[in-house]
């Protein structure tokens, strides 16, 4: 679906409404059909504008509906408020997002961390053929210094099935994933055997499902996703820790 933006600010001052949290409508968790096809709907959330739904697809899609899946509004909602527009549809894929990389156990990502507790993690998802997350990698010292964890997720950017994605499975597949991550990122061949295809695919579908485009790919800790490389101190001002 194509997404377009509502900004009708007159509009939606006189729908965002106080709205009590109410059951999903069947019509939308069961039975919505488009086009004479099933949706596979995955989950179904309540807004502040009355009558109408939040829904998310199981490929990712999130689109908005009345309660008998009539009529949709694809795009994002904001909010006319006192500070301006805060976009409400942003804020609710942040939470989803930093909701989905929660379910990552740490045993399938590749850890970069102080000895200290650290102040703050982040998420990369990476590629060890990308330049930018080879820049972004050389800062990794410096964001540990900041009490800054780095976290990365695979995210082979030609492809599950590409270059990319073999040296990503090596990374994931070595007794040590962290050495074998940095050995990559200086361009280091490995002799391991690339069996993590697996893993890997599954991270890149969830880069994918969670808007990511390109790499490197940073989620903070609230699922604000920020494409492309960021400096360390750039990134200590966005968490709020150089106070």
């Amino acid at each position: 679906m194509n997404r377009l933006l509502l900004t009708a600010t007159g509009l939606l001052a006189g729908l965002f409404t106080a709205q009590v949290m109410a059951a999903p409508p069947q019509a939308l968790t069961d039975s919505l059909t488009v086009n004479g096809e099933s949706m596979p709907v995955e989950q179904v959330l309540d807004t502040p504008v009355q009558g109408l739904w939040e829904v998310h697809l199981a490929n990712g899609e999130t689109f908005y509906s009345d309660a008998a899946g009539e009529h949709f509004i694809v795009g994002d909602i904001y909010k006319n408020g006192a500070d301006g527009l805060v976009n409400l549809s942003e804020k609710s894929r942040n939470a989803q997002r930093a909701a989905r990389i929660a379910e990552v156990p740490d045993s399938e990502q590749v850890i970069f961390r102080s000895d200290e507790d650290p102040k703050a993690t982040i998420y990369v998802f990476t590629d060890t053929t990308c330049p930018y997350c080879q820049r972004l990698h050389e800062e990794v010292p410096a964001l540990n210094d900041l009490g800054i964890a780095v976290h990365y997720l695979a995210f082979p950017r030609a492809g599950a099935g590409s270059e990319g994605a073999r040296l990503l499975s090596q990374v994931w597949c070595a007794p040590n994933p962290a050495e074998a991550m940095s050995a990559a990122k200086r361009g280091e061949s490995l002799d391991i055997a690339p069996d993590c295809d697996n893993l890997v695919e599954s991270q890149y579908h969830l880069g994918m499902e969670l808007g990511v485009q390109g790499t490197p790919a940073i989620v903070l800790p609230d699922g604000r996703l920020v494409p492309g490389y960021v400096p360390a101190e750039r990134l200590a001002e966005m968490l709020d820790l150089n106070g």
